[in-house]
């Protein structure tokens, strides 16, 4: 069962790979050119890997809720509050200082994250993006990962990278300062959440903070879908 753990850990960053390189091969547009598209190719990522977690549940003989350790009720209010603060100010926070170290520049903005698509397919997306991209990497880095071995550090620690590199390939960009930036960006915040669920095995104040901030980027892509000029002028910013 060990061995399955550790060979699924890079199973996320290998399937946004091969997503972005199927589209690009079946569209005849580089990987590049599709960047804009990422939340919906995230989406449908999520959507793969929570069907691998609930056949895994499903084999073992468990439920997605035992999986994570949910218990309905075992999470004060005080606690969901500090979560959602901490994902906001960390995930952030995060991100612009890995944007200060590779580019030199701060507050650094990816703003080809929040780039238009479809108005249509950002509306429905704002409600499977944040519900499925929580419920997968939740499920699939903490919940099944974290009894990888019994040393509390690489119990904690080697989740948290391959947690963090995954977004590495989200979008793919073959640019080394890119894949450096993405890794260092969220390896502060997983790290927590990590350390986080091995002290308190309670997932839920990291799920609802990680609901939110993924809700947040949908959001900025619903506004930049409805306005692209708005898109524009954040780009020269």
């Amino acid at each position: 069962m060990k061995k399955i753990k550790v060979k699924l850990l890079p199973l996320r960053c290998l399937l946004f790979v091969f997503s972005f390189l199927c589209l690009a091969m079946i569209t005849g547009n580089s990987a590049d050119e599709l960047i804009h598209w990422w939340s919906i190719i995230c989406s449908i990522c999520n959507i793969i890997t929570i069907l691998l977690l609930l056949w895994i549940c499903k084999k073992e003989n468990i439920t997605y809720k035992q999986l994570l350790n949910w218990e309905k009720g075992n999470t004060k209010v005080i606690s969901i509050v500090i979560g959602i603060i901490a994902t906001l100010v960390i995930g952030m926070g995060g991100m612009y200082i890995a944007g200060f170290f590779v580019y030199g520049k701060f507050p650094y903005m990816a703003t080809f994250m929040i780039a238009p698509i479809p108005l249509w397919l950002a509306i429905i997306n704002i409600f499977i993006l944040p519900i499925t991209t929580t419920m997968a990497e939740d499920g699939l880095y903490l919940g099944y990962a974290m009894n990888i071995n019994k040393n509390k550090w690489v119990a904690i620690l080697f989740p948290a990278f391959f947690y963090a590199l995954q977004h590495s390939f989200i979008p793919i960009l073959f640019d080394w300062k890119y894949i450096v930036y993405r890794l260092f960006s969220f390896l502060p915040l997983t790290i927590i959440f990590c350390y986080w669920y091995y002290k308190k095995r309670n997932p839920i104040p990291i799920m609802v903070g990680h609901f939110v901030i993924n809700i947040v980027t949908a959001a900025q892509i619903v506004v930049t879908s409805a306005s692209p000029e708005l898109f524009k002028i954040m780009q020269q910013m």
